[in-house]
Protein backbone atom coordinates (compact mmCIF):
# COMPACT_ATOMS: atom_id res chain seq x y z
CA UNK A 1 0.00 0.00 0.00
CA UNK A 2 1.32 3.52 -1.13
CA UNK A 3 1.55 6.59 0.63
CA UNK A 4 -0.31 9.28 -1.53
CA UNK A 5 2.39 11.86 -0.90
CA UNK A 6 5.41 11.51 -3.99
CA UNK A 7 8.82 12.26 -4.48
CA UNK A 8 7.40 15.10 -6.74
CA UNK A 9 4.88 16.01 -4.16
CA UNK A 10 7.91 16.81 -1.68
CA UNK A 11 10.18 18.94 -4.31
CA UNK A 12 7.12 20.85 -4.94
CA UNK A 13 6.53 21.29 -1.63
CA UNK A 14 10.66 21.82 -0.83
CA UNK A 15 10.55 24.66 -4.00
CA UNK A 16 7.68 26.11 -2.02
CA UNK A 17 9.26 26.52 1.45
CA UNK A 18 6.89 24.33 2.83
CA UNK A 19 9.18 21.50 3.77
CA UNK A 20 12.69 21.93 4.81
CA UNK A 21 13.35 19.06 6.87
CA UNK A 22 13.65 15.08 5.32
CA UNK A 23 13.75 12.10 8.19
CA UNK A 24 15.26 8.82 6.43
CA UNK A 25 14.40 6.24 9.25
CA UNK A 26 15.27 2.99 9.30
CA UNK A 27 13.66 0.40 11.94
CA UNK A 28 16.26 -1.35 14.77
CA UNK A 29 15.46 -4.35 16.73
CA UNK A 30 13.71 -2.96 19.12
CA UNK A 31 10.96 -1.36 16.61
CA UNK A 32 12.42 2.62 16.83
CA UNK A 33 12.66 4.77 14.47
CA UNK A 34 16.60 5.47 13.82
CA UNK A 35 18.37 7.80 11.08
CA UNK A 36 19.24 10.87 9.87
CA UNK A 37 17.17 14.64 9.56
CA UNK A 38 18.24 15.79 5.55
CA UNK A 39 18.05 19.28 4.66
CA UNK A 40 15.61 18.89 2.49
CA UNK A 41 17.11 20.45 -0.45
CA UNK A 42 19.58 17.87 -0.86
CA UNK A 43 17.19 14.90 0.12
CA UNK A 44 15.12 15.63 -3.10
CA UNK A 45 18.56 16.05 -5.06
CA UNK A 46 20.40 12.81 -4.38
CA UNK A 47 19.29 11.42 -0.59
CA UNK A 48 15.63 9.87 -1.89
CA UNK A 49 18.78 7.36 -3.99
CA UNK A 50 20.35 6.06 -0.84
CA UNK A 51 22.18 7.09 2.30
CA UNK A 52 24.16 5.51 4.87
CA UNK A 53 24.32 3.97 8.67
CA UNK A 54 26.51 2.23 10.89
CA UNK A 55 25.78 -1.13 10.99
CA UNK A 56 25.72 -1.60 14.55
CA UNK A 57 22.07 0.46 14.56
CA UNK A 58 20.50 -3.58 14.08
CA UNK A 59 22.78 -4.84 16.88
CA UNK A 60 22.57 -2.91 20.09
CA UNK A 61 20.13 -3.40 23.04
CA UNK A 62 17.57 -0.43 24.19
CA UNK A 63 20.63 1.43 25.67
CA UNK A 64 22.36 1.56 22.11
CA UNK A 65 25.15 -0.61 23.97
CA UNK A 66 27.50 -2.06 21.68
CA UNK A 67 26.30 -5.49 22.41
CA UNK A 68 29.47 -8.58 21.98
CA UNK A 69 28.55 -12.03 20.30
CA UNK A 70 27.12 -10.88 17.04
CA UNK A 71 28.14 -12.64 13.53
CA UNK A 72 27.08 -9.73 11.85
CA UNK A 73 28.80 -7.40 13.17
CA UNK A 74 31.43 -6.74 15.99
CA UNK A 75 34.90 -4.25 16.58
CA UNK A 76 36.69 -6.88 14.83
CA UNK A 77 34.65 -6.24 12.08
CA UNK A 78 35.28 -2.38 12.42
CA UNK A 79 31.36 -1.50 12.72
CA UNK A 80 30.83 -0.59 8.92
CA UNK A 81 28.23 0.85 7.16
CA UNK A 82 25.07 -0.21 6.11
CA UNK A 83 23.21 1.76 2.91
CA UNK A 84 19.74 2.61 3.93
CA UNK A 85 17.71 3.06 0.92
CA UNK A 86 14.43 4.83 1.25
CA UNK A 87 11.27 3.45 0.26
CA UNK A 88 9.49 6.14 -1.67
CA UNK A 89 5.97 4.12 -0.95
CA UNK A 90 6.34 4.88 3.09
CA UNK A 91 7.17 9.30 2.24
CA UNK A 92 4.65 11.10 4.43
CA UNK A 93 4.16 14.85 5.97
CA UNK A 94 4.94 14.83 9.58
CA UNK A 95 1.82 17.24 10.72
CA UNK A 96 3.27 17.71 14.15
CA UNK A 97 6.58 18.24 13.36
CA UNK A 98 7.20 21.68 11.93
CA UNK A 99 8.18 21.87 8.33
CA UNK A 100 8.94 18.31 7.93
CA UNK A 101 8.52 15.52 6.43
CA UNK A 102 9.41 11.09 7.11
CA UNK A 103 10.70 8.05 5.02
CA UNK A 104 11.22 4.67 6.15
CA UNK A 105 14.08 3.18 4.48
CA UNK A 106 15.23 -0.53 3.88
CA UNK A 107 18.53 -1.77 5.22
CA UNK A 108 21.27 -3.18 2.54
CA UNK A 109 24.68 -4.61 2.77
CA UNK A 110 27.10 -1.48 1.85
CA UNK A 111 29.02 -4.05 -0.71
CA UNK A 112 26.28 -6.65 -2.33
CA UNK A 113 22.61 -4.11 -2.08
CA UNK A 114 21.61 -7.40 -0.59
CA UNK A 115 19.04 -6.62 1.85
CA UNK A 116 20.54 -7.07 5.75
CA UNK A 117 18.56 -10.00 6.72
CA UNK A 118 18.00 -10.00 10.05
CA UNK A 119 16.97 -6.38 9.56
CA UNK A 120 13.55 -5.79 10.97
CA UNK A 121 11.33 -4.54 7.60
CA UNK A 122 13.46 -7.67 5.65
CA UNK A 123 12.36 -10.26 7.86
CA UNK A 124 8.48 -9.16 7.35
CA UNK A 125 8.84 -8.45 3.96
CA UNK A 126 10.25 -12.19 3.23
CA UNK A 127 7.12 -13.73 4.58
CA UNK A 128 5.31 -11.18 2.72
CA UNK A 129 6.86 -12.81 -0.46
CA UNK A 130 6.24 -16.39 0.76
CA UNK A 131 2.43 -15.50 1.13
CA UNK A 132 2.62 -14.08 -2.44
CA UNK A 133 3.75 -16.86 -4.14
CA UNK A 134 1.46 -18.98 -2.45
CA UNK A 135 -1.17 -16.28 -4.26
CA UNK A 136 -2.28 -14.52 -1.29
CA UNK A 137 -1.52 -11.44 1.00
CA UNK A 138 -2.11 -10.69 4.79
CA UNK A 139 -3.91 -8.21 6.10
CA UNK A 140 -2.97 -7.02 9.65
CA UNK A 141 -4.35 -4.19 12.35
CA UNK A 142 -1.96 -3.68 15.80
CA UNK A 143 -4.02 -1.78 18.81
CA UNK A 144 -1.46 -0.23 20.63
CA UNK A 145 -2.20 0.93 24.18
CA UNK A 146 -0.14 2.72 26.41
CA UNK A 147 -0.17 5.10 29.63
CA UNK A 148 0.20 8.80 29.76
CA UNK A 149 1.30 10.66 32.52
CA UNK A 150 1.00 14.83 33.66
CA UNK A 151 4.93 14.80 34.18
CA UNK A 152 7.86 15.17 31.20
CA UNK A 153 9.66 12.81 30.07
CA UNK A 154 12.67 15.18 31.23
CA UNK A 155 10.92 15.89 35.16
CA UNK A 156 9.85 11.64 35.28
CA UNK A 157 13.63 10.42 34.64
CA UNK A 158 14.69 13.43 37.37
CA UNK A 159 12.19 11.74 39.91
CA UNK A 160 13.66 8.28 39.23
CA UNK A 161 10.49 7.35 37.78
CA UNK A 162 8.94 7.72 41.48
CA UNK A 163 5.83 9.14 42.16
CA UNK A 164 4.46 9.76 38.76
CA UNK A 165 1.18 11.25 37.73
CA UNK A 166 -1.24 9.38 35.91
CA UNK A 167 -3.66 11.27 33.69
CA UNK A 168 -6.39 10.15 35.16
CA UNK A 169 -6.96 9.17 38.87
CA UNK A 170 -9.03 6.09 38.08
CA UNK A 171 -9.71 3.37 35.76
CA UNK A 172 -10.80 5.08 32.16
CA UNK A 173 -11.83 1.91 29.93
CA UNK A 174 -14.33 3.43 27.62
CA UNK A 175 -14.69 6.33 30.01
CA UNK A 176 -15.65 9.82 27.62
CA UNK A 177 -15.70 12.35 30.99
CA UNK A 178 -12.18 11.69 32.10
CA UNK A 179 -10.75 10.63 28.48
CA UNK A 180 -12.36 14.30 27.44
CA UNK A 181 -9.67 15.95 30.31
CA UNK A 182 -7.20 14.12 28.04
CA UNK A 183 -7.95 15.85 24.73
CA UNK A 184 -5.52 17.98 24.14
CA UNK A 185 -3.08 15.18 23.59
CA UNK A 186 -5.08 12.39 22.42
CA UNK A 187 -7.08 14.35 19.15
CA UNK A 188 -3.19 15.94 18.35
CA UNK A 189 -2.69 12.27 18.47
CA UNK A 190 -5.52 11.37 16.05
CA UNK A 191 -5.23 14.33 13.41
CA UNK A 192 -1.54 13.92 13.56
CA UNK A 193 -1.28 10.30 12.95
CA UNK A 194 -4.23 11.00 10.15
CA UNK A 195 -2.32 14.14 8.64
CA UNK A 196 0.69 11.95 8.45
CA UNK A 197 -1.56 9.54 6.05
CA UNK A 198 -2.28 6.77 8.59
CA UNK A 199 -6.35 6.09 8.47
CA UNK A 200 -7.38 6.69 12.22
CA UNK A 201 -10.43 4.51 13.82
CA UNK A 202 -10.42 5.88 16.93
CA UNK A 203 -8.82 6.39 20.14
CA UNK A 204 -10.49 5.39 23.94
CA UNK A 205 -9.81 5.32 27.53
CA UNK A 206 -8.45 1.58 28.46
CA UNK A 207 -8.65 -0.79 32.09
CA UNK A 208 -6.47 1.36 34.35
CA UNK A 209 -5.70 4.66 34.93
CA UNK A 210 -4.18 6.55 32.80
CA UNK A 211 -4.14 4.46 29.87
CA UNK A 212 -5.37 4.86 26.55
CA UNK A 213 -5.61 3.00 23.49
CA UNK A 214 -5.23 4.29 19.27
CA UNK A 215 -6.66 2.40 16.75
CA UNK A 216 -6.03 2.44 13.20
CA UNK A 217 -7.11 0.63 10.05
CA UNK A 218 -5.96 -2.40 8.55
CA UNK A 219 -3.22 -2.55 6.16
CA UNK A 220 -1.61 -5.28 4.27
CA UNK A 221 1.52 -6.75 6.58
CA UNK A 222 4.21 -4.13 5.65
CA UNK A 223 2.45 -1.17 5.68
CA UNK A 224 0.78 -1.92 8.89
CA UNK A 225 4.01 -2.23 10.43
CA UNK A 226 4.92 0.68 9.31
CA UNK A 227 2.20 2.32 10.66
CA UNK A 228 2.70 0.82 13.88
CA UNK A 229 6.97 2.46 13.85
CA UNK A 230 5.30 5.88 12.90
CA UNK A 231 2.38 5.56 15.71
CA UNK A 232 4.76 4.63 18.49
CA UNK A 233 7.15 7.37 17.35
CA UNK A 234 4.40 10.19 16.72
CA UNK A 235 2.62 9.36 20.18
CA UNK A 236 6.08 10.43 21.85
CA UNK A 237 6.94 13.07 19.93
CA UNK A 238 3.13 14.74 20.32
CA UNK A 239 2.85 14.40 24.01
CA UNK A 240 6.27 15.56 24.71
CA UNK A 241 5.60 18.54 22.68
CA UNK A 242 2.60 19.26 25.46
CA UNK A 243 5.32 18.72 28.34
CA UNK A 244 3.56 14.83 28.90
CA UNK A 245 4.61 11.64 28.53
CA UNK A 246 3.73 8.04 26.96
CA UNK A 247 4.98 4.74 27.84
CA UNK A 248 4.05 1.89 25.58
CA UNK A 249 6.11 -0.28 28.65
CA UNK A 250 4.24 -3.65 28.94
CA UNK A 251 3.78 -3.50 32.42
CA UNK A 252 4.88 -0.25 34.18
CA UNK A 253 3.40 -0.87 37.64
CA UNK A 254 2.68 -4.31 39.61
CA UNK A 255 -0.70 -2.51 40.41
CA UNK A 256 -1.78 -1.28 37.09
CA UNK A 257 -2.79 -3.40 33.88
CA UNK A 258 -0.32 -4.11 31.25
CA UNK A 259 -0.05 -2.30 28.06
CA UNK A 260 -0.76 -4.90 24.58
CA UNK A 261 -0.51 -4.70 21.27
CA UNK A 262 -3.33 -7.32 20.03
CA UNK A 263 -2.95 -7.99 16.40
CA UNK A 264 -6.12 -8.86 14.12
CA UNK A 265 -4.63 -10.90 11.47
CA UNK A 266 -6.36 -12.58 8.06
CA UNK A 267 -5.33 -13.60 4.49
CA UNK A 268 -6.81 -12.63 0.83
CA UNK A 269 -6.20 -13.84 -2.71
CA UNK A 270 -4.67 -10.78 -4.40
CA UNK A 271 -7.54 -10.41 -5.75
CA UNK A 272 -9.06 -9.31 -2.89
CA UNK A 273 -11.18 -12.26 -1.78
CA UNK A 274 -11.24 -13.08 1.68
CA UNK A 275 -9.54 -15.93 1.91
CA UNK A 276 -10.62 -17.41 5.87
CA UNK A 277 -14.52 -16.97 5.13
CA UNK A 278 -16.64 -19.75 4.17
CA UNK A 279 -20.73 -19.81 4.63
CA UNK A 280 -20.78 -23.29 4.78
CA UNK A 281 -17.52 -23.09 7.68
CA UNK A 282 -18.69 -23.54 11.58
CA UNK A 283 -18.20 -19.74 12.40
CA UNK A 284 -18.14 -19.07 8.87
CA UNK A 285 -14.10 -20.55 9.05
CA UNK A 286 -12.53 -21.64 5.60
CA UNK A 287 -10.24 -24.71 5.83
CA UNK A 288 -7.32 -22.82 5.20
CA UNK A 289 -8.03 -20.82 8.68
CA UNK A 290 -8.33 -23.59 10.17
CA UNK A 291 -4.68 -24.37 9.38
CA UNK A 292 -3.64 -21.08 9.63
CA UNK A 293 -4.61 -21.01 13.04
CA UNK A 294 -3.65 -24.32 14.16
CA UNK A 295 -0.35 -23.41 12.82
CA UNK A 296 -0.55 -20.72 15.39
CA UNK A 297 -1.25 -22.88 18.29
CA UNK A 298 1.34 -25.14 17.05
CA UNK A 299 4.24 -23.06 17.10
CA UNK A 300 3.12 -20.61 19.93
CA UNK A 301 5.71 -21.31 22.13
CA UNK A 302 8.23 -20.73 19.94
CA UNK A 303 7.43 -17.00 18.22
CA UNK A 304 6.12 -15.82 21.76
CA UNK A 305 10.05 -14.17 22.21
CA UNK A 306 8.79 -12.02 19.30
CA UNK A 307 5.56 -11.15 20.71
CA UNK A 308 7.44 -10.46 24.10
CA UNK A 309 11.00 -9.74 23.75
CA UNK A 310 11.88 -8.65 27.40
CA UNK A 311 12.26 -9.42 30.77
CA UNK A 312 9.59 -7.15 31.68
CA UNK A 313 7.21 -8.37 28.40
CA UNK A 314 6.68 -11.60 31.05
CA UNK A 315 5.13 -9.67 33.92
CA UNK A 316 1.92 -9.16 32.04
CA UNK A 317 1.49 -12.41 31.78
CA UNK A 318 -1.05 -12.20 34.75
CA UNK A 319 -4.43 -13.91 35.30
CA UNK A 320 -8.02 -11.66 35.63
CA UNK A 321 -5.97 -8.42 33.77
CA UNK A 322 -7.51 -9.18 30.37
CA UNK A 323 -3.37 -10.46 29.16
CA UNK A 324 -3.57 -14.28 28.42
CA UNK A 325 -1.63 -16.48 30.02
CA UNK A 326 -3.23 -19.52 27.61
CA UNK A 327 -2.25 -19.93 24.01
CA UNK A 328 -5.60 -21.15 22.85
CA UNK A 329 -8.25 -20.38 20.68
CA UNK A 330 -11.61 -19.18 21.40
CA UNK A 331 -14.91 -17.68 19.96
CA UNK A 332 -14.86 -13.63 21.20
CA UNK A 333 -13.16 -14.67 24.25
CA UNK A 334 -11.19 -12.21 26.02
CA UNK A 335 -9.32 -14.81 28.21
CA UNK A 336 -7.83 -16.38 25.60
CA UNK A 337 -4.30 -15.99 23.62
CA UNK A 338 -6.33 -16.22 20.55
CA UNK A 339 -9.87 -15.01 19.69
CA UNK A 340 -12.31 -15.46 16.65
CA UNK A 341 -13.39 -12.18 15.60
CA UNK A 342 -16.06 -11.52 13.11
CA UNK A 343 -17.36 -14.47 12.80
CA UNK A 344 -19.80 -15.30 9.72
CA UNK A 345 -18.97 -12.31 7.89
CA UNK A 346 -16.10 -11.41 5.10
CA UNK A 347 -14.29 -9.82 8.37
CA UNK A 348 -13.44 -12.61 9.95
CA UNK A 349 -10.45 -12.94 11.90
CA UNK A 350 -7.72 -14.02 14.19
CA UNK A 351 -6.62 -11.78 17.27
CA UNK A 352 -3.33 -12.83 18.65
CA UNK A 353 -3.15 -11.09 22.20
CA UNK A 354 -0.36 -12.24 23.32
CA UNK A 355 2.29 -9.18 22.48
CA UNK A 356 2.56 -6.07 24.35
CA UNK A 357 3.00 -2.99 23.26
CA UNK A 358 6.80 -3.09 23.19
CA UNK A 359 6.89 -5.69 20.91
CA UNK A 360 8.94 -4.79 17.41
CA UNK A 361 5.80 -4.88 14.63
CA UNK A 362 8.45 -6.33 12.15
CA UNK A 363 9.35 -8.82 14.15
CA UNK A 364 5.93 -9.69 15.84
CA UNK A 365 4.52 -10.07 12.07
CA UNK A 366 6.60 -12.29 10.47
CA UNK A 367 6.49 -14.65 13.20
CA UNK A 368 3.13 -15.00 13.26
CA UNK A 369 3.01 -15.38 9.53
CA UNK A 370 5.89 -17.79 9.32
CA UNK A 371 3.68 -19.83 12.19
CA UNK A 372 0.23 -19.65 9.98
CA UNK A 373 1.47 -20.79 6.87
CA UNK A 374 3.74 -23.73 8.48
CA UNK A 375 -0.29 -24.53 9.65
CA UNK A 376 -1.00 -24.29 5.76
CA UNK A 377 1.48 -25.44 3.91
CA UNK A 378 1.14 -29.13 6.93
CA UNK A 379 -2.38 -28.81 6.14
CA UNK A 380 -2.29 -28.86 10.19
CA UNK A 381 -6.07 -29.86 12.05
CA UNK A 382 -7.09 -27.41 14.54
CA UNK A 383 -7.77 -27.66 17.58
CA UNK A 384 -11.83 -27.58 19.29
CA UNK A 385 -12.28 -24.27 20.47
CA UNK A 386 -11.61 -23.72 24.46
CA UNK A 387 -15.03 -23.02 26.15
CA UNK A 388 -15.15 -20.59 29.28
CA UNK A 389 -12.56 -18.49 31.62
CA UNK A 390 -8.67 -19.63 29.95
CA UNK A 391 -7.22 -18.27 33.40
CA UNK A 392 -8.24 -21.34 35.04
CA UNK A 393 -7.87 -23.51 31.99
CA UNK A 394 -6.34 -27.16 33.10
CA UNK A 395 -3.99 -29.58 30.68
CA UNK A 396 -4.05 -26.72 27.87
CA UNK A 397 -1.14 -24.94 26.23
CA UNK A 398 0.58 -22.14 28.41
CA UNK A 399 2.53 -19.16 27.13
CA UNK A 400 5.74 -19.12 28.07
CA UNK A 401 6.46 -17.61 31.66
CA UNK A 402 9.65 -16.19 31.14
CA UNK A 403 12.02 -14.75 28.55
CA UNK A 404 14.70 -17.63 29.63
CA UNK A 405 11.84 -20.17 28.69
CA UNK A 406 10.80 -18.14 25.47
CA UNK A 407 14.31 -17.75 24.33
CA UNK A 408 15.00 -21.54 24.57
CA UNK A 409 11.78 -22.06 22.53
CA UNK A 410 12.82 -19.34 19.84
CA UNK A 411 16.57 -20.72 19.49
CA UNK A 412 15.49 -24.82 19.03
CA UNK A 413 12.83 -24.31 16.88
CA UNK A 414 12.59 -25.77 13.28
CA UNK A 415 9.96 -23.91 11.80
CA UNK A 416 11.18 -20.45 12.42
CA UNK A 417 14.85 -21.37 11.37
CA UNK A 418 13.39 -22.73 7.62
CA UNK A 419 11.41 -19.46 7.35
CA UNK A 420 13.57 -16.52 8.54
CA UNK A 421 17.06 -18.44 8.17
CA UNK A 422 19.79 -19.61 10.83
CA UNK A 423 21.95 -16.41 11.20
CA UNK A 424 18.60 -14.67 11.38
CA UNK A 425 17.48 -16.73 14.54
CA UNK A 426 20.89 -16.81 16.23
CA UNK A 427 21.19 -13.04 15.73
CA UNK A 428 17.90 -12.91 17.61
CA UNK A 429 18.71 -15.07 19.85
CA UNK A 430 21.92 -13.02 20.78
CA UNK A 431 19.71 -10.08 21.16
CA UNK A 432 17.56 -12.59 23.83
CA UNK A 433 20.54 -13.85 25.93
CA UNK A 434 21.68 -10.10 26.09
CA UNK A 435 18.51 -8.43 27.97
CA UNK A 436 18.36 -11.68 29.79
CA UNK A 437 22.14 -11.17 30.96
CA UNK A 438 21.84 -7.63 31.67
CA UNK A 439 18.73 -7.93 34.16
CA UNK A 440 20.35 -11.40 35.94
CA UNK A 441 23.09 -9.23 36.89
CA UNK A 442 21.08 -6.08 38.01
CA UNK A 443 19.71 -4.97 41.59
CA UNK A 444 16.23 -4.17 41.90
CA UNK A 445 14.23 -2.30 44.45
CA UNK A 446 12.34 -4.75 45.16
CA UNK A 447 15.48 -6.84 46.17
CA UNK A 448 16.80 -4.15 48.61
CA UNK A 449 13.49 -3.65 50.64
CA UNK A 450 12.50 -6.97 50.67
CA UNK A 451 16.16 -7.68 52.31
CA UNK A 452 17.98 -5.02 53.63
CA UNK A 453 16.60 -5.40 56.91
CA UNK A 454 15.33 -8.67 57.22
CA UNK A 455 17.82 -10.50 55.01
Amino acid sequence: MSSSYTIDDLRKDVAEGRIDTVLACQVDMQGRLMGKRFQAEYFVESAWKETHSCNYLIATDMEMETVSGYKATSWEKGYGDYTMKPDLATLRRIPWLEGTALVLCDVLDHHTHEEVAHSPRAILKKQVKRLEDMGMKAYMASELEFFLFDQSYEAAQTSGYRNLKLASPYNEDYHIFQTTKEEEVMRAIRTGLQGAGIPVENSKGEASAGQEEINVRYADALAMADRHAIIKNGCKEIAWSKGKAITFLAKWNYNAAGSSSHIHQSLWSLEEKPLFFDHAGKYGMSPLMHNYVAGLLAHASEITYFLAPYINSYKRFMAGTFAPTKAIWSKDNRTAGYRLCGEETKGIRIECRVGGSDLNPYLAFAALLAAGIDGIENKLELEAPFVGDAYGGKGVREIPRTLRAATTEMTESAMLRKAFGDDVIDHYTRAAEWEQEEYDRRITDWEVARGFERA
